[in-house]
């Protein structure tokens, strides 16, 4: 079980479906862009797999920028050949960067074509400078994990970017920024929808010792679930 004071960290927010979801991401991340670009310039986004942030980016799309400043890096990557339709970069790009004109300069992905180990050592460096992120967004899978930090698996002590293998779910070989790396940020913002994921989200409230769980922030950590997700949990989140 976690300490309930790692939990607490947390802040959970209930919306009625995934739609409110994606909307309430897309506010909190134009407000987290104003508050750094104005405090310091720039703003450094580490983006998210997965079909809820996917509704996000489409939005962030339709807002249009200007995208002057930003710095979008990745959480994780699958190790797939550049462009395939699996990696996680080619989603965000179809959806967000290539729609809106996010210019080449602002865009990190994670070299994963390179395979496991040496993508990411290269990108090791590159988090290493970015550091803190400005805004973390995360999502969670089934079983708890989050961006590739799976339930049972440890992490080599020291790194901020970790090669995966044999990962549960296809394919096997991934990259996967580390729980340091990931809780070396100003904010965390971590979206969760559908009833697949309610034992998961039930389980993490209730102390599970899950991946997701592990990850706080600098400042706040904000949880958008719909009321799917939520659904058969004791324990009443507002």
């Amino acid at each position: 079980m976690l300490d309930r004071s790692v939990q607490q960290a947390a802040h959970f927010r209930i919306l009625d479906d995934a739609a409110a979801v994606a909307d309430a991401a897309v506010e909190e991340i134009l407000t987290a862009a104003r508050r750094a670009l104005a405090a310091r310039g720039r703003f450094r986004i580490v983006l998210a797999g997965g079909s809820t942030p996917l509704a996000a980016y489409r939005r962030l799309a339709g807002r249009g920028g200007p995208w002057d400043g930003w710095e979008c890096y990745f959480g994780d990557e699958r190790c797939l050949p550049a462009g395939d339709p699996g990696r996680n970069d080619r989603a965000v790009t179809e959806a967000w960067f290539d729609p809106a004109g996010v210019p080449a300069g602002a865009r990190f992905p994670i070299p994963a074509e390179l395979g496991a180990a040496r993508a990411a050592a290269a990108y090791e460096a590159l988090v290493h400078k970015a550091l803190p992120f400005d805004l973390v967004l995360l999502g969670m899978g089934e079983d708890g994990h989050t961006a590739s930090l799976f339930p049972g698996r440890g992490e080599p002590p020291g790194r901020l970017v970790m090669p995966v293998y044999a990962a549960p779910k296809p394919p096997p070989e991934r990259v996967s920024l580390t729980r340091r790396a990931l809780c070396h940020s100003r904010r965390v913002l971590l979206l969760v929808t559908g009833g697949a994921k309610a034992p998961a989200l039930c389980a993490w409230r209730a102390g599970a010792d899950l991946p997701v769980a592990r990850i706080h922030s600098l400042g706040a950590v904000l949880v958008l679930a719909d009321r799917a997700a939520c659904s058969g949990c004791d324990e009443e989140v507002s």
